[in-house]
C-alpha cells in the first residue's frame, strides 16, 4: 500500500492563500431551509466564523460550490455574498479552526475503522467466514476510504490527524485482508 500522502496542497499544486466568506440570510421558516445550508456548508468543510458566515480556504473548487449555494439561496428567498478576502488579524485562529474541524472529520473515520476492527474480531469469535460477510465488509472498508478521501481533498493545510486516520485506514485493509484469506481457506476445505 502507498504512503499516506501529507502533503497539504490543492489539486493545483499550491496552498491557497485567502478566504472565500459566504455570508447570509435565510427565511426563517421553513427550519428545513436553514438546516439545508447548514448541511451543505458542511458538506464543503467550511467553519462559522459566526452565525452565517461561513468560510472556507480559497480555491477553484470551493468557489464553484459557494457560487452555487449562494444561487441555491437566492432561490429560497434568502440573501447572500460570497467574498474573496485575506484575514488582517486572526489568519492563525481562523485556520486552527480549519484544521481541527478536519481533525475532528478524520477522528470520526478513526472511530468508525475500530468499529471495524471490532466487527471482524467478532466474526472471528462467532467462526462466521462467508463471502456474504466478506462483501459486507469490503463494501464498508469501501465507504471510509472514500470519507477519507472527500476530507482529504478538502484538508489543504494538511490537519495533523490526516496521518493517523490513513494508518487506521491500513490496517483495516490489512484486517480485512486476513479475514479475506481465512474466508477463502474455508471455501476451499469444503470443495
Amino acid at each position: 500500500m502507498a504512503e499516506p500522502d501529507d502533503s497539504p496542497e490543492t489539486p493545483t499544486g499550491s496552498t491557497p492563500s485567502g478566504w472565500l466568506l459566504l455570508i447570509y440570510r435565510v427565511p426563517s421558516e421553513p427550519t428545513r431551509l436553514r438546516a439545508t445550508v447548514w448541511r451543505r456548508l458542511k458538506g464543503l468543510g467550511a467553519i462559522y466564523l459566526q452565525n452565517s458566515a461561513a468560510a472556507l480556504p480559497a480555491t477553484p473548487v470551493a468557489e464553484r460550490a459557494l457560487r452555487l449555494l449562494r444561487r441555491e439561496i437566492l432561490e429560497m428567498s434568502g440573501s447572500a455574498s460570497l467574498l474573496a478576502c485575506s484575514a488582517i488579524a486572526g489568519e492563525q485562529e481562523i485556520r486552527a479552526a480549519f484544521q481541527a474541524a478536519r481533525d475532528d472529520e478524520y477522528e470520526e473515520i478513526v472511530d468508525k475503522c475500530q468499529d471495524f476492527i471490532a466487527g471482524l474480531r467478532k466474526e472471528y469469535r462467532e467462526d462466521h467466514f462467508t463471502y456474504a460477510e466478506l462483501e459486507e465488509n469490503d463494501e464498508d472498508l469501501i465507504k471510509l476510504r472514500n470519507w477519507f478521501a472527500k476530507i482529504k481533498d478538502r484538508d489543504v493545510f494538511g490537519a495533523p490527524g490526516r496521518r493517523a486516520c490513513a494508518e487506521y485506514l491500513e490496517v483495516c485493509e490489512r484486517a480485512l485482508e486476513a479475514y479475506a484469506a481465512w474466508v477463502y481457506a474455508g471455501e476451499s476445505d469444503n470443495a
